[in-house]
């Protein structure tokens, strides 16, 4: 088992930034790959990005690349996305996620390959 608990999120201005934090416990967390998913009203939950445990692979989804960066700290067992330059269609809840055994790099942005999630953190962006 695998317990989630995502914090930093919060109101900002377009333009602006906020880091989320994801505090992970129960299984050994420097070994397992961790994501960002966000969800909008009305609207499926989708990829954001993804760390493998060593952090040397990254992924994320178009829409945020550049702007968005995933970084972990094995020792802390925490998982943080620096977002900047936000925009209002970045407003959604911010779900932290750790991958199941069956993830893989040609499956990183699905949602069936994470077993574990966090209760999420909302994120409003104002323009």
């Amino acid at each position: 088992q695998v317990q989630l608990v995502e914090s930093g999120g919060g109101l900002v201005q377009a333009g602006g930034s906020l880091r989320l934090s994801c505090v992970a416990s129960g299984r050994t967390f420097s070994r397992i790959t961790m994501g960002w998913f966000r969800q909008a009203p009305g609207k499926e939950r989708e990829f954001v990005a993804a760390i493998v445990w060593s952090g040397t692979n990254t992924y994320y989804a178009n829409s945020v690349k550049v702007r968005f960066t995933i970084s972990r700290d094995n020792a802390k067992n925490t998982v943080f996305l620096q977002m900047n330059s936000l925009k209002p269609e970045d407003t959604a809840v911010y779900y932290c996620a750790a991958a199941g055994p069956y993830w893989s790099e040609t499956s990183y942005a699905s949602t069936d390959r994470y077993n574990y999630w966090g209760q999420g953190t909302q994120v409003t962006v104002s323009s």
